[in-house]
């Protein structure tokens, strides 16, 4: 009972990550304008797209406070589990690291099949269908299109997935909000 309590609590309080997917929306855009740009050199390209990952963290810190998300919910027993969620990612990273060396034009396609692998277990967390479904949807998307198309198109899909994803956690938040809104007032009659 009380894993439950404390899940519901880190999906409300820190509204589901939503400050995360908002900020890859940004990420996916700039690697969207970075391979527009002409630049001739895939080395470089992969570069520009690495240092454009690495301000995530800032970027969801940023609209966190302006979507009222707390960053971290410290006091929740589950927010520690929420760290080694996203800490396996920086594990994955090291295959984009070969990639970028042995198979540079993949690099993107690695970039996004890693985000969407590691969705999947704050579907659990926050017990949200939409990252259980993004997680699957994302993965295999960016298989796909990857493998058979440039970078470009790869990222122009990936920037429309995290809008689709951003709509439907707000839609899941406002539900939950609701619910714990019906469970409240239960408590006060």
């Amino acid at each position: 009972m009380e894993i439950n309590t404390s899940r519901d609590d880190i999906a409300l309080r820190g509204k589901r990550g939503l400050h995360f997917i908002l900020a890859s929306i940004i990420i996916w855009s700039s690697i969207f304008i970075i391979w527009l740009l002409p630049i001739n050199d895939i080395a470089t390209r992969n570069f520009l797209t690495f240092c454009f990952t690495a301000v995530l963290l800032p970027l969801a810190f940023l609209i966190s406070k302006l979507i009222k998300a707390e960053f971290s919910t410290k006091d929740n027993p589950l927010n520690n589990l929420g760290i080694i969620f996203s800490c396996n990612q920086i594990l994955y990273i090291l295959i984009a690291i070969w990639i970028y060396q042995a198979v540079p034009e993949k690099l993107v396609m690695i970039l996004a099949i890693i985000f969407g692998a590691h969705l999947l277990p704050f579907g659990w967390l926050y017990k949200s269908k939409a990252y259980f479904v993004m997680a699957i949807i994302v993965s295999l998307t960016s298989l796909i299109i990857g493998v058979n198309f440039s970078p470009i198109i790869l990222a122009l899909i990936m920037m429309l997935l995290e809008i689709v994803f951003s709509i439907w956690l707000y839609f899941e938040i406002k539900m939950l909000h609701s619910r714990v809104d019906v469970v409240q007032q239960g408590y006060q009659n």
